[in-house]
């Protein structure tokens, strides 16, 4: 019987990269450092990088993989929301 540990599974995630962060590799981090397949399905940030980018992405791992990429997010302060967070019309 296969690991519940190895079992991929998918999460989508929106996050804001405040304009500190728009010269640090946050998304690719998440795909080297933890794992994931990384999906940025819609995002927002101002052709000059002034002001705060939006990112909806779509992740891809294990439930570590994805839980310790969220644990980074956190870790830097970034606002995170996630699937159940995001109201639908």
């Amino acid at each position: 019987m296969a690991s519940d540990h190895n079992t991929l599974t998918h999460k989508q995630i929106q996050v804001r990269i405040p304009n500190d962060y728009h010269q640090e590799p946050v998304i690719s981090r998440l795909v080297s450092d933890y794992g994931l397949v990384v999906n940025i399905t819609a995002a927002l940030l101002a052709a000059n990088a002034v002001g705060d980018g939006w990112f909806k992405l779509g992740l891809e791992g294990t439930e570590t993989q994805i839980q310790n990429g969220l644990t980074y997010l956190q870790n830097l302060e970034l606002q995170v929301w996630d699937e159940r967070d995001i109201l639908l019309d």
